[in-house]
C-alpha cells in the first residue's frame, strides 16, 4: 500500500479508506491473527499446534501462512506445496488450488525466499482477500499466523482480524516488541481485542507473570484491557517433534506442553463461540 510506517495518521486514514470500500462485505468468516513483536518466541509452532488441537476437536479450521515471502508452516508440517500463495497473488492459481489439507487442517502455504512478497501491493491485497472470502463456506475459523514485526503486512492483517492473539515468551525484548504492536494497532483500532499467549515458561507461575508484565504496561501507558489466554510450558518433546515435521500435538499425545496445548484450545473454542465478526462491529477493515 506504499506506506512507510504504519504510524502516520494520514496513512492510516488512507489505508481505512482503502479497506472500507474494498473488503466491507467479508463478514461470516471468524479469523484470529496470532502475532508476536519479535520473531524466535515460537508463534508459528503455536499456531500450528493449535490447529490441529482444534480440528481434534471437531472445529473447522484454516490457517493462513501470512508471511508470504517467508513462510514455514510447511516446514513444521512436513508438506511439500506444488503450489503455494505466491500463485495466487500472481492470479495463476485460485484458493482451491493451493490449498493444503492435513490431517482436516486446511493450509493457505506461503512462499519461501520471496522477497517482493514482503510488500504486497493494492492489487495483491484486493486478490488474497477476495479469495479468502470463499473460506467462508469451508471453514469456521481461520487462523493467520502474520510475520514478526510491525510492517504494512501484518498492521493490515491485525486491523482485519476479529482478534489478535499475541505470543510473548520471557524475555523482556519479547515484551517490549509485543508492546510496540499493541501500541501500533491500537492507534488505529482503539477496539481492537488482545489475547496474550505465553510460551516456553517452566511453570503456570511464570506464565501469569509474564503476562501481569505487558498487561500493566498497556494499562497504564494506553489504557487498554489485555485478556490471558495462557501459557505453554518449555518442553522438550517440542524440539524432538520439530525434527520429525510433526506437531507436538500429534508425536506426543500425553506430554505437558500438548496438555497446555489442549487446554488453550478449549478456551479458544469457548471465545470463537462468543466472537463478533468484524461487520458486526461495523468495523472498516475486514474481509
Amino acid at each position: 500500500m506504499g506506506m512507510s510506517t504504519p504510524t502516520n495518521q494520514n496513512q492510516a486514514s488512507t489505508l481505512y479508506k482503502f479497506n472500507e470500500n474494498v473488503m466491507a462485505s467479508f463478514s461470516k468468516l471468524k479469523k484470529i491473527a496470532i502475532t508476536s513483536g519479535k520473531g524466535g518466541v515460537g508463534k508459528t509452532n503455536v499456531v500450528v499446534n493449535l490447529g490441529i488441537a482444534l480440528v481434534q476437536m471437531n472445529m473447522k479450521v484454516a490457517i493462513l501462512d501470512a508471511d508470504y515471502g517467508l513462510g514455514n508452516i510447511d516446514i513444521l508440517l512436513g508438506i511439500e506445496p506444488e503450489l503455494d500463495i505466491s500463485d495466487l497473488l500472481k492470479d495463476t492459481a485460485t484458493l482451491e488450488e493451493i490449498l493444503i489439507n492435513k490431517n482436516k487442517l486446511a493450509i493457505i502455504p506461503a512462499s519461501s525466499g520471496v522477497q517482493s512478497l514482503t510488500h504486497l501491493t493494492e492489487y495483491q491485497e484486493i486478490l488474497l482477500y477476495k479469495e479468502l472470502k470463499k473460506l467462508e463456506d469451508m471453514v469456521e475459523l481461520l487462523i493467520i499466523d502474520t510475520a514478526a514485526g510491525i510492517s504494512d503486512n501484518v498492521i493490515s492483517l491485525l486491523l482485519a482480524a476479529d482478534e489478535v492473539y499475541l505470543v510473548v515468551s520471557p524475555e523482556n525484548t519479547s515484551i517490549v516488541d509485543a508492546y510496540a504492536v499493541v501500541k501500533v494497532v491500537t492507534e488505529l483500532d482503539a477496539f481492537k481485542t488482545f489475547s496474550v499467549v505465553v510460551n516456553m515458561v517452566e511453570d503456570e507461575e511464570e506464565g501469569s507473570d509474564v503476562f501481569l508484565k505487558i498487561s500493566r504496561a498497556v494499562k497504564k501507558f494506553l489504557n487498554k484491557e489485555l485478556h490471558y489466554l495462557g501459557c505453554i510450558r518449555k518442553d522438550d518433546h517440542v524440539v524432538e517433534a520439530i525434527k520429525f515435521q510433526q506437531p507436538v500435538v500429534e508425536r506426543f499425545p500425553l506430554c505437558p506442553a500438548t496438555t497446555d496445548y489442549l487446554e488453550l484450545s478449549k478456551t479458544m473454542i469457548e471465545r470463537v463461540a462468543k466472537m463478533e465478526t468484524r461487520k458486526d462491529k461495523k468495523a472498516k477493515l475486514d474481509f
